[in-house]
């Protein structure tokens, strides 16, 4: 999610373009180079304001936006400048049906090209990135595709006129994913404020709560967690030693891990109660209160909090001169109780591939 930039109004024009056949009437001549073309020349036009503003361009984004259109102009072109458009399709509700069907297998396209994009530059197993991708077609996706489709129909009537009047719902659209994008920074800030309590008042160490969110979702994403599942696991992940802030006795280190389990899952229980009062969703709070109970009884969330945790003690403990390895055997011995198979397996196959993923800001727009 955080790699993805909803751009729907440059998206539906592009696709729109590629899919224009008549215009006020009368038939178009340009075909796929000039679509690319043109598309090209607008991506570019495009980067401009975020350079202006400081931030590096996003190519790999701009080139899976002309790879996506290329495919629509690719298939629609050739067969509109041939005519054997009319011959299969026809006009009215079929030739709606066919443009649906092919913004659908473009939409497709899509998702399986940022799918690979974000593998290559994050490292993360191309299974979970692709159904993140498919998962958000759902969303989207219909509403880029629709408005695609009646922009290349609409301007085939009435001309190019129609683009601007089209343009303004999805308009309204984009600049609602820019407020919910501000939002979601916003209370991710507060989250993360909230977790360095326990870091300000000695009772963790620096950082240690940013590290076992980042390597929780790792594995989260190695094991195919949802992207609201993902954001529940690293907000819980964030506030899991919350609840020592409650102790007189701070815990050494504030390693949890070594505790007896009884108290253990006492200061989960009033990290629960902590959670509950600063208004984060009832699941994020579930998840802090159970990360000590036995896997079994356990939410997945809660299962890959509690493994992360405890390895995050271990390594950091200076008393295990084996480190990571020595802290990833001792996991796997608990695996009996403590901690799921599955979940220290997908840990220490995100630690082989190197490890620690970087927390990374939910974008604005």
């Amino acid at each position: 999610a955080e790699d993805r930039q909803p751009a729907p109004l440059g998206s539906a024009g592009a696709l729109a373009y590629a899919l224009l056949g008549h215009e006020a009437g009368q038939p178009t001549h340009h075909g796929v180079l000039q679509v690319v073309a043109v598309v090209v020349a607008a991506v570019l036009v495009g980067l401009v304001p975020h350079v202006a503003r400081g931030h590096g361009p996003a190519l790999d984004h701009a080139a899976r936006r002309v790879l996506t259109v290329a495919f629509a102009a690719v298939c629609f072109q050739p067969l509109y400048n041939s005519g054997r458009l009319d011959r299969l399709p026809g006009q009215g509700p079929y030739l709606v049906l066919f443009l649906l069907g092919l913004l659908g297998l473009t939409a497709l396209c899509d998702a399986v090209l940022a799918a690979a994009l974000a593998g290559a530059r994050t490292g993360w197993p191309y299974g979970p990135l692709l159904r993140d991708e498919l998962r958000a077609l759902a969303g989207i996706g219909p509403a880029i595709c629709a408005t695609g489709v009646v922009m290349a129909l609409g301007a085939a009537v009435a001309g190019l006129w129609a683009l601007p009047v089209l343009s303004v719902p999805l308009l309204l659209t984009q600049m609602s994913f820019r407020r919910i994008g501000a939002i979601r920074t916003t209370y991710r800030q507060t989250i993360t404020s909230l977790a360095r309590a326990t870091e300000i008042a000695g009772c963790t160490r620096p950082g240690h709560s940013r590290r076992v969110a980042a390597l929780s979702c790792a594995v989260g994403r190695e094991l195919g967690l949802s992207e609201r599942e993902l954001t529940v696991l690293e907000y819980a992940a964030l506030m899991h030693d919350i609840g020592q802030l409650s102790l007189v006795d701070p815990v050494p280190a504030g390693a949890t891990a070594p505790l007896p389990a009884a108290e253990a899952r006492r200061i989960a229980a009033l990290g629960g109660a902590v959670a509950r009062q600063t208004g984060v969703p009832a699941e994020v709070a579930v998840v802090v209160e159970r990360q000590a109970d036995p896997y079994r009884e356990q939410p997945v969330a809660a299962r890959i909090v509690r493994v992360v945790n405890a390895y995050e003690d271990l390594a950091g403990d200076s008393r295990h001169p084996g480190g990571s390895l020595a802290a990833l055997e001792q996991l796997r011995l608990g695996t009996g109780r403590d901690y799921q198979p599955e979940v220290v397996e997908g840990l220490a196959r995100v630690l082989a591939r190197g490890g620690r993923a970087r927390v990374v800001p939910v974008p604005q727009g």
